[in-house]
């Protein structure tokens, strides 16, 4: 069988310039009190990095606690230490409390201070060291240490690097490294798309050699449904909406619609990429109404269509140029007639 020793994995060491991977270090040594936060919604790789990260924290002596705005889907609950999560909706004076106190702050999985929600208040006022580790695009977060690397396909897939640069990637044990693979996984929809760089693979491998069970991860994440969430999703199918000569599809769930199917959190993870299994269709776009006046914003897109732009310039939000989310505040019928009148200004970039 082929070895794969540490020389093999000498490109690491490029991918992060090793002076922020030292100061990271330097900070660490200094920092009694640690939280670690990501952004609202968490998904597989938001939830995995920040989980990943405390583990090694506590392993390396030092007090982490991870700090959500909002709680975990329920899809995501098996993952080691989502359980001991510290969400501001549930404990809102704990979250407050440990923000405070903490002298060092890891921000995963965000760019911008405005997609942490209501802890966004409390990190600004923090005068705590603040380092974050992303891969969105065009970051606007004031911090001591950014580390972003948009072309690597997750966070997770970062702060394994982070870790192997540093020498910490030895702390990783079979739970940390579950949460790692799990935050690859579904930043890539099981390594469908935005996975065609070597490297991931050297990482899966290693994540392999710390005992994980890769095959009953996939089960997790995805075998989870519950009845009323197949009748949810096979309603919001059979209602989907093809615009633009059949390149765009639409989604869309009203709060009361979703109130029928005893809608919980988690429940239309991943239906925003159905239509896209459609070779015609190039431009996804999943409306939910939270709330009477909140309407969540997700797209999806295929080849060069640029959904970041999209909900950065109309929705107030971002992320990849095929992945990204927004909101609109105001009733879904509001939204609704807002995004037909920019679908105009998008539609000549369609293929």
């Amino acid at each position: 069988m082929r070895t794969y020793t540490p020389e093999r994995r000498s490109r690491f060491n490029t991918v992060i310039d090793p002076e922020l991977v030292e100061r990271v270090k330097q900070l660490l040594l200094c920092a009694r009190s640690i939280v670690i936060t990501c952004h609202v919604s968490p998904d597989g790789d938001a939830l995995g990095s920040s989980s990943a990260l405390c583990s090694v924290l506590r392993a390396l002596g030092k007090d982490a606690s991870v700090v959500t705005a909002d709680c975990p889907p329920k899809a995501l609950q098996f993952l080691p230490g989502v359980r001991d999560i510290v969400t501001s909706t549930r404990t809102p004076e704990k979250a407050q409390e440990l923000i405070a106190k903490a002298d060092l702050l890891f921000c995963l999985d965000f760019n911008d201070m405005k997609r942490v929600d209501r802890l966004s208040e409390a990190l600004e006022k923090s005068a705590a060291r603040r380092i974050v580790i992303d891969h969105h695009l065009a970051p606007v977060i004031s911090c001591d240490v950014l580390i972003s690397r948009p072309e690597v396909s997750s966070t997770s897939a970062l702060l394994y690097i982070l870790l192997w640069q540093a020498g910490w990637a030895r702390y990783l044990n079979r739970s940390s490294a579950a949460c790692i693979y799990t935050g690859m996984m579904t930043d890539t929809g099981n390594f469908a798309y935005n996975s065609n760089d070597p490297d991931l693979y050297l990482i899966v491998h290693d994540l392999l050699r710390k005992g994980i069970d890769k095959d009953n991860l996939y089960k997790l994440v995805h075998n989870n449904a519950s009845q009323s969430s197949i009748r949810l999703n096979g309603y919001a199918q059979y209602r989907t909406e093809y615009m633009c000569g059949g390149r765009m599809a639409l989604i869309s769930l009203s709060s009361d619609e979703l109130r029928d199917f005893d809608y919980s959190k988690g429940d239309t993870e991943g239906l925003v990429n159905i239509p896209l299994t459609i070779p015609e269709v190039q431009w996804s776009i999943f409306m939910r109404e939270d709330s009477k006046d909140l309407v969540k914003v997700s797209m999806r897109s295929k080849g060069v269509f640029p959904v970041n732009l999209v909900c950065e310039e109309k929705f107030g939000g971002g992320g990849h140029i095929n992945a990204s989310g927004g909101e609109y505040h105001g009733p879904l019928t509001d939204a609704l007639s807002y995004l037909l009148q920019i679908i105009p200004d998008y539609e000549s970039l369609l293929e």
